[in-house]
């Protein structure tokens, strides 16, 4: 009977239009366990870095961390390595986690005390030191010697230093300035489609764009067209690549007929200059379908009045 009734209430119109739901905000679960494993063991962090989760953008969590003097940074919606070394933490504890479970089966879950503990006496590269001596101040007394290890920890640090040298090599630090033009990366991969370009074969980059304003260190605001008024318009520095040539002097390819070989023919339009004077084969300069007068051409007159005899036309004599 009572099962009956809770089944009517749950499904009766009227109470689903005027009972209040009875929930708990959301995030508070996640406070809790904030509260309890890190303010309690760690104290208050002053910033925390994390990703666009419902959990991490309620407006309960925003009021937490208001009252607790902590600053939320989100990454972007197009460069979603920006918490790069909590990616690399996470990379690492994955494997540690995998041979625990190759080792230990269905009861993995009670390594992750000692999973934790050798974690955190690892020496990492960035701190120069373990985790444990940077919250502690001291090192942890463990089972192994360290001047037995020494040799070993430093091995792994010239190995550091050698693949950092390596990684220095390929890397870029790419800056911009306001009016500069830039490409936009697309990113057609897995079918999906992005500023309306989807296909392996559509180009890696559109535009150019101007940059309108920087945003911050990383980040620029571009000019886009009305065709990407749905797009948010401030992009990450490697979703761009700069533009070397002014957009002024490039030729549209909208009034372009490409035939399917990818040619397309081209025809005079008008004629800027001649070189007839005690010549006796004359010249005219001529300007072809394409709108750039940088690239004008010298042609005979000859020539061009059998294949063009309109484009004389209106020439004065």
């Amino acid at each position: 009977m009572k099962r009956a009734m809770v089944e009517y209430v749950a499904i009766c119109d009227t109470c689903q239009r005027v009972k209040a739901e009875h929930q708990r905000p959301a995030g508070a679960k996640l406070a809790e366990l904030y509260i309890s494993r890190i303010v309690c063991l760690h104290g208050v962090p002053k910033r925390i870095i994390s990703d666009r989760g419902s959990q991490f953008t309620s407006r309960f969590w925003e009021q937490l961390h208001d009252s607790l003097d902590t600053k939320l940074r989100f990454n972007t919606a197009y460069h979603p390595q920006t918490d790069g070394q909590t990616e690399k933490t996470n990379q690492i504890l994955e494997d540690m986690l995998r041979t625990c479970d190759i080792q230990y089966g269905t009861s993995w879950d009670k390594c992750l005390p000692y999973a934790e503990f050798s974690y955190n006496n690892n020496y990492q590269a960035s701190l120069k030191k373990s985790p444990f001596e940077a919250l502690y101040g001291k090192r942890c007394r463990t089972p192994l010697f360290w001047n037995q290890i020494g040799e070993k920890q430093e091995n792994l640090r010239v190995a550091q230093s050698r693949q950092r040298s390596y990684a220095d090599v390929r890397r870029r630090d790419l800056s911009f300035k306001v009016d500069d033009h830039v490409y936009l990366k697309v990113s057609p991969m897995g079918g999906i489609c992005r500023f309306n370009m989807k296909g392996k074969l559509a180009p890696r980059y559109i535009g150019p764009f101007k940059i309108l304003e920087k945003k911050g260190e990383v980040a620029y605001r571009l000019e886009l067209p009305p065709s990407l008024l749905g797009v948010h318009d401030v992009f990450h520095v490697s979703q761009l690549k700069k533009c070397l040539r002014v957009p002024e002097e490039q030729a549209p390819l909208e009034g372009l007929d490409v035939q399917e070989d990818l040619t397309y023919t081209e025809h005079p339009v008008k004629i800027f200059d001649t070189n007839s004077r005690n010549k006796k084969i004359k010249m005219c300069r001529v300007q072809w379908s394409h709108p750039i007068e940088a690239e004008a051409t010298w042609e005979r007159e000859d020539e061009l009045k059998a294949a063009y005899p309109a484009l004389f036309s209106n020439q004065p004599t």
